[in-house]
């Protein structure tokens, strides 16, 4: 039986994770273009070639914490080997060098590809952990949860003490480069602390029957694996519709939304601003990570995602026609509550879900690849923040976007915004419904699965 600390320390794995996750994917792409100095251009090249190595380092990690035998299990060590490489990575990463173009161009590439290297060597091994820490399908969505209610707690914590941060170290004389890398050195701290607390929290109980099987095994049947493929296909659209609205968040709340704008309530005004409005949703996600469980224990796990994302078409559509006066501001943060609670759902699902496609691998060809198929996921999560972090740069250049300090954007440029934040991502929503249309394992069938196993693994 799982106990109530094993589960909080799970959490405490991906509130590290999320903490820098979310500050990569929302606040990354403004610092390289308007703190770092790349053009719009280079920002989104870097981000998108980058993912090639990714391409290889995620699955090349799944097939070493599979083979790692330690007193502390396969994937729990790692916790402890990377929790200090990943602080430092993050610090380097909100660098900016004395150099010219080229050393800054060199030095963003070395650096951000040192971090995916580094997040990928613990976030993979900690992704894993979850198929051998209980074989009940159910208890796996639980241990989800939890991971992802910790998720958005760090994540709300971040993007909240983000622009405070910067700015009081601004006040305190730094440069404005200066003041961004300072306030990562504080939240690396913390996500440092995090996967320490994971680590001494948490144990691994399930001992698989398969053992030493080969790599190329392991492989052929990840090839095979059909459900492997929908699931990262949905999962990468996930991931992308988070991160375009994320990512714009910061330039649509510059330059659309009014210098004045607030939210009034009555008694006091409360100054509207990105941070506020990703710290909302990052509120709204934990209350989504809440419902995730009784919905999919009422409905089962994939006709739950898909009408979360039916009304994640149907209320990204309704953003963009909101008016940039008091009513729209409101309007904008109850979409924002609505929209982040049908995305709080979706997350712990989806790594529950992993659970359940190396539970279907281990049965059909006796390949216990946990490691492996978790590693898509962190793929899939990867290559969704790299594309939409090309493509939002992309589409801000092609509708006239001006990085330039204190610029006036064109209608059009404006208009782009309100797509990024509205019908483009409505759209990624519709795309991953028809791919989840054709994931075969319900809830029924994991019944089934789950009990083989059972009997398997005595």
């Amino acid at each position: 039986m799982a106990t109530l600390k094993e589960k909080i320390g799970y959490g405490f794995g991906d509130m590290s994770s999320s903490m820098f996750w979310k500050i990569f994917s929302y606040y990354l792409p403004f610092f390289y273009s308007n703190i770092f100095g790349l053009s719009l251009a280079d920002a989104g090249l870097l981000m998108l070639i980058t993912r090639i190595w990714d391409a290889v380092s995620d699955p090349m990690m799944g097939v070493i914490a599979d083979r790692t035998h330690t007193k502390w299990g396969k994937y729990r060590p790692y916790l402890l080997w990377i929790a200090a490489p990943f602080a430092i990575a993050g610090i380097l990463l909100f660098t900016t060098p004395d150099m010219g173009p080229t050393g800054k161009l060199v030095w963003a590439y070395v650096t951000y590809i040192l971090m995916m290297t580094v997040y990928t060597a613990i976030n993979v091994p900690y992704g894993a952990m979850l198929g051998v820490m209980t074989d009940d399908s159910n208890t796996k969505t639980v241990f989800s949860s939890y991971r992802m209610f910790f998720a958005y707690g760090g994540s709300f914590i971040a993007l909240g003490a983000w622009e405070p941060l910067c700015n009081w170290f601004k006040s305190m004389d730094f440069t404005e480069a200066g003041s961004w890398q300072y306030s990562m050195i504080v939240i690396a701290l913390f996500c440092f602390c995090g996967f320490l607390l994971c680590f001494s929290m948490t144990r691994e109980h399930v001992q698989s029957k398969v053992e030493n099987a080969s790599i190329g095994k392991d492989i052929q049947s990840l090839v095979k694996n059909s459900p492997w493929w929908i699931l990262n296909g949905a999962a990468l659209m996930s991931n992308f519709f988070n991160t375009v609205r994320g990512a714009t968040a910061a330039y649509f709340f510059k330059d659309y939304i009014a210098a004045n704008a607030v939210l009034d309530f009555g008694a006091f005004n409360l100054v509207l601003y990105a941070g506020l409005f990703l710290m909302v949703g990052e509120v709204c996600n934990m209350i989504g990570v809440a419902l995730a469980v009784p919905l999919s224990m009422k409905f089962g796990k994939k006709p739950t995602y898909i009408l979360s994302l039916i009304a994640l078409v149907g209320f990204s559509v309704l953003f963009f026609f909101l008016p940039n006066n008091g009513f729209g501001w409101w309007m904008m943060m109850l979409l924002q509550i609505i929209i982040s609670i049908c995305t709080g759902i979706i997350s712990p699902l989806v790594w529950s879900m992993y659970a359940d496609v190396a539970d279907y691998a281990e049965l059909k060809d006796g390949s216990a690849s946990t490691g492996l198929i978790f590693s898509s996921g962190s793929m899939a999560q990867k290559f969704g923040g790299a594309i939409a972090g090309w493509a939002v740069m992309a589409l801000l250049a092609a509708f006239g976007y001006n990085t330039a300090e204190g610029a006036v954007q064109t209608p059009e440029a404006l208009d782009g915004l309100k797509y990024l934040m509205s019908f483009i991502p409505a759209g990624i929503a519709a795309v991953s419904i028809l791919v989840l249309m054709v994931y075969p394992l319900d809830k029924k069938r994991m019944e089934s699965i789950n009990s083989q196993l059972k009997a398997v693994r005595k």
